[in-house]
């Protein structure tokens, strides 16, 4: 099955539908836009999600300095070089597979071509020619 969209109606208050329109033309996206914003924090904070309006939330920034919006993660620097070392390896990989599916490739080739070169030993009694082998 494929990921189909889904639509959701409801209906709002002609202020709330106002207010709406206007946090979707001060962000410069859709009202739609605004609404999938919103389901995807809701789904992605398995239903954590709190609106708040923005003096509310720096009110609330100033009393407890460990809720900031947007949250924040620090990671650590060796995090960052190993996930970066990680993806050349696995580049390196890749141009090495590469390199491997060509030479495969090759020997496929040169096998098919040698295909009437081979000598058979039952054919060589038959002839009165005589071959050395090296």
């Amino acid at each position: 099955m494929g990921n189909k969209n889904k639509t959701i109606s409801f209906r709002v208050n002609e202020d709330a539908f106002e207010a709406l329109q206007d946090i979707a033309e001060e962000r410069d996206i859709s009202l739609s836009a605004v609404f999938r914003d919103y389901v995807d924090q809701l789904v992605e904070h398995d239903g954590q999600v709190e609106v708040v309006p923005e003096d509310d939330l720096e009110a609330m920034g100033s009393d407890d300095d460990e809720q900031t919006f947007p949250p924040t993660v620090e990671v650590p620097k060796s995090f960052i070089r190993e996930h970066e070392r990680l993806e050349l390896e696995a580049e390196h990989l890749r141009e090495q597979l590469d390199e491997y599916k060509g030479y495969v490739n090759e020997l496929q080739d040169r096998l098919e071509d040698e295909e009437d070169e081979i000598l058979l030993l039952d054919d060589l009694d038959e002839e009165d020619e005589s071959y050395q082998l090296r």
